[in-house]
């Protein structure tokens, strides 16, 4: 059954971020931890900390230390919106969040969504404000099979270019 869902994490970055990464929504385990990407099978940390070529993260805090020492900001494309479980494809009625509440104090060089539901969000609601076009990258949801943990890297390691 969907639910009203409120985003409850709020948005990693500092004044020398470079890049913003946004997911679509918090998945159910990522509210409840309240921090990004939550799941234990999500390969986000895995993939972000092999790039940056440092230990993966297990707390939030060292999760924190990792993104703002390699200038990435990471955020979500929703704000709230009706959702049932973690499901992308069952998300509707979205409120936007304010993308320019780390647009405007950091020096942004490019953003990136992770997997299509938040590109395509991306580009419906935050792409008009922004003007900046997202780079889509595939996502490192353990629901996305077709990629293994290499080809995530090799996808991902464009922002590399941006650091």
């Amino acid at each position: 059954m969907k639910m009203r869902q409120n985003h409850n994490i709020e948005p990693v970055f500092d004044e020398n971020s470079k890049i913003l990464i946004l997911g679509s929504f918090p998945s159910v385990k990522s509210r409840e931890t309240e921090f990004f990407y939550g799941h234990p099978q999500n390969r986000f940390w895995r993939v972000i900390s092999r790039i940056c070529r440092q230990e993966c993260p297990i707390t939030i805090s060292e999760k924190r230390y990792l993104l703002v020492s390699n200038n990435i900001a990471v955020w979500d494309v929703i704000k709230n919106c009706d959702i049932e479980g973690s499901s992308d494809s069952s998300i509707s009625n979205v409120v936007p969040n304010d993308l320019n509440i780390i647009l405007s104090c950091a020096n942004i060089k490019a953003v990136f969504v992770n997997g299509g539901t938040a590109g395509r969000l991306y580009k419906k609601y935050c792409e008009p404000q922004t003007g900046i076009p997202a780079i889509i990258l595939p996502s490192t949801s353990p629901a996305n099979a077709r990629f293994n943990i290499d080809m995530l890297i090799e996808k991902w390691s464009i922002i590399k270019e941006f650091l």
